[in-house]
């Protein structure tokens, strides 16, 4: 019985490095955000629902799988989203020893029902608080031996 692509599994292509390494990359992401700096003297402990981090982890391991050195090759960008403005939390380069293939760009979103609360934080003071970051991310993908593509994810 033959099977065309289609009807081939997606776990067939995944890789078991880039399962490992998208676990260790989530831990890293986690750390990141939980010191984030998104003001100019405030920190916050952007907290990841556990759906979001599934879907992130999800959404990184298959835009991976079609680069030369899968995750691996990955430079990721992390931004936190609220009202227009976007604040960069975080660069990590995925495996240091190797030469980066593709940047993402990870776009969270702060819960919108926090922002009345979380107004203060990008005035100047310390703090230390708390936040709840939205299910809802964008990722963009810009492949760095090509010019032609970008490709923006919304989930």
């Amino acid at each position: 019985e033959e099977a065309s692509l289609p009807d081939l599994d997606l776990d067939l292509l995944h890789d078991p490095e880039d399962e490992l390494l998208c676990t260790n990359l989530m831990d890293l992401v986690q750390a990141t955000l939980g010191k984030a700096p998104l003001g100019t003297k405030r920190c916050s402990r952007l907290l990841m629902p556990a759906q979001l981090l599934v879907q992130v982890r999800t959404e990184l391991l298959r835009l991976a799988c079609s680069e030369p050195c899968g995750l691996r090759g990955a430079l990721l960008d992390l931004c936190v989203e609220h009202g227009k403005a976007c604040h960069d939390v975080g660069h990590i380069a995925v495996d240091p020893t190797v030469v980066p293939t593709f940047q993402l760009t990870l776009v969270l979103r702060l819960d919108s029902r926090l922002w009345p609360k979380i107004q203060g934080l990008f005035t100047s003071g310390p703090a230390f608080t708390p936040l709840k970051l939205s299910t809802g991310f964008r990722v963009i993908k810009k492949k760095l031996y090509s010019s032609e593509q970008l490709l923006i994810e919304e989930c």
